[in-house]
């Protein structure tokens, strides 16, 4: 049996969805794309400025980071075949191959090589230390 209080809440309860029912509404469309490009459909990744001005990077290989940097943020991991990555690339796998190298000399990435037909694992590196210097002796004073 319900009685007037069990109404009245039942009413209120349902003012109260309703409320936030139509805020979801004006929430869900308070972004909306134009168009469905490239961008909007496919994303698009960022490369640390530090990257990008490593005078002794070369374009390939800042490319191949920004690659990684793009699987791993759209996949949560980052163990793309460097077959894929030369596709995804438009050049050669022994290519991929130098400029993963280079990356990985320049401290920028670790790679775990699985073997057998297995695709690496690679982690790239955010925090990059410098390289040591080697100190110059000093001249002898006599």
């Amino acid at each position: 049996m319900c009685t007037t209080t069990d109404n009245a809440r039942t009413a209120m309860y349902d003012a109260i969805m309703e409320h936030i029912g139509e805020q979801l509404q004006v929430t869900a469309r308070n972004i909306e794309f134009d168009r469905a490009d490239l961008v909007s459909l496919h994303g698009f990744t960022q490369v640390p400025n530090f990257v990008l001005r490593k005078s002794d990077l070369s374009p390939g290989a800042k490319v191949v980071f920004a690659m990684f940097l793009s699987y791993a943020w759209h996949n949560n991991f980052c163990f793309p075949g460097q077959e894929r990555l030369a596709e995804d690339m438009g050049m050669s796998r022994s290519r991929v191959t130098e400029f993963v190298s280079e990356l990985e000399k320049g401290g920028l990435i670790s790679v775990l090589r699985r073997g057998q037909g297995k695709t690496n694992i690679y982690t790239v590196h955010f925090q990059v230390t410098a390289k040591p210097k080697t100190k110059q002796p000093r001249p002898q004073t006599s």
